[in-house]
């Protein structure tokens, strides 16, 4: 989730928009379903619209859920609820999304389409900071490896503490998608040539890529969708 309200490049990583667009014309549209396309339009109109989830990389997160046969999951960072409508759509009719979210009117922008879509009954919103509510799921021991995946769309500083969360309560073969984790390319870019507003988050993302790269309780896959997203895999 990019935190710039008019960053004016896009969000794709590939080096011709060309490129990017036929990406997206071929593959990526044509299969999105109508509520989802329906939901995108209507953050298109939002000031900080770069916060949703790239729907090429949401197309990989379906592909996921599917392939695990998700049931229960976590989403931190919600925003307008792309990703959100995306998992609910694709999980069972009696699976179950904790949202965590600070913010609950970007949220409420979203949740006519999710109810149009018949899937609000899968999520349970809360508006909290993130670690406050993992920190109470972990509390009850039940909740200890029971879920089956995690996306992570939030603030960049917290994104290892909410690993360590996070790895406890995923099972064994549960998997976490981190989003953001090329930062716009500016990963693999001299500090000094990046953009002032993006340094912060440049500095965190590649502190966390180094991180995930060195813990071996999770396979990992670092994929250049979107701004980049990170499948890790808990062993």
């Amino acid at each position: 989730m990019a935190s710039l309200s008019n960053f004016d490049d896009s969000k794709g990583l590939l080096q011709s928009q060309e490129l990017y667009e036929y990406v997206l014309e071929t593959a990526v549209y044509p299969r999105e379903p109508e509520v989802l396309k329906e939901l995108r339009a209507l953050t298109a109109n939002h000031p900080k619209s770069l916060m949703a989830t790239a729907p090429d990389a949401g197309q990989q997160i379906a592909l996921l859920l599917k392939m695990i046969n998700a049931k229960k999951t976590i989403e931190i960072g919600v925003f307008t609820g792309y990703s959100l409508l995306l998992t609910a759509l694709t999980i069972p009719q009696d699976g179950k999304i904790t949202a965590i979210d600070m913010n609950k009117d970007t949220y409420e922008m979203g949740l006519p389409v999710i109810k149009k879509a018949g899937v609000e009954h899968k999520i349970n919103f809360i508006q909290s900071p993130a670690l406050t509510v993992l920190d109470e799921l972990l509390e009850n021991h039940e909740n200890r490896g029971s879920f089956d995946f995690a996306f992570v769309d939030a603030d960049k500083v917290n994104y290892q503490k909410y690993h360590e969360r996070l790895w406890q309560l995923l099972k064994v073969g549960g998997i976490i998608v981190y989003d953001n984790t090329l930062w716009f390319g500016t990963v693999a870019m001299p500090e000094e040539s990046t953009k002032e507003e993006l340094k912060p988050g440049r500095l965190h993302t590649i502190e966390f890529n180094r991180f995930l790269a060195a813990d071996n309780r999770f396979q990992i896959s670092q994929v250049p969708l979107g701004d980049g997203i990170t499948i890790c895999r808990r062993l």
